[in-house]
């Protein structure tokens, strides 16, 4: 089973996200990312035998952590990855939740060294180059969930599957 950790944008703001992204020149070959499986991934775990799924999921439900509000603000060109993404800054209850995660996640020995956190929301992939640079008007969410996903790959585009949600607390108090 391949695994992650993931918030997913409610339906209005995926909708807006697909509608902007209609409007980038994109190059062909270029494979935007169908809007039912834009996510902003916390935590990728990765390959695991289907044994494993319970503590994924006990890892889940022991967080205790706030909501907090995304924003995306910028579109960015990752050309490592070939992808465009809408990206934004880390609200300090998401790194939290983030940091939480990752560390119940080593102690079970899952998601080992994980790449720094950069909250993105993929929108194209097979992109060569850099579009066009254009501004990107804000796209902005309260976050109240997060999920454990399964993808699947068995056709060209992923298939995230929704496993398990847990609710975040309301959003707690800046410090």
């Amino acid at each position: 089973m391949r695994l992650f950790f993931a918030v997913l944008p409610p339906f209005e703001v995926r909708s807006a996200i697909a509608a902007a992204a209609l409007r980038l020149p994109l190059q062909a070959g270029s494979v935007p990312v169908p809007p039912d499986n834009y996510h902003m991934t916390l935590a990728f775990i990765g390959e695991v035998p289907a044994a494993r799924l319970a503590t994924a999921r006990e890892i889940g439900a022991s967080q205790r952590a706030c909501g907090f509000t995304v924003r995306l603000d910028a579109y960015e060109y990752w050309p490592q990855a070939a992808v465009l993404v809408a990206a934004g800054e880390i609200p300090s209850a998401m790194a939290r939740l983030w940091e939480r995660i990752h560390a119940d996640l080593a102690s079970h020995q899952l998601a080992l060294n994980p790449p720094p956190l950069r909250p993105h929301i993929t929108i194209a992939r097979k992109v060569s180059q850099a579009p066009v640079s254009q501004a990107m008007s804000a796209f902005a969410w309260n976050v109240q969930t997060f999920s454990l996903m399964q993808s699947h790959r068995d056709s060209p585009q992923p298939i995230y599957t929704v496993l398990d949600t847990w609710p975040l607390l309301d959003e707690c108090a800046k410090p």
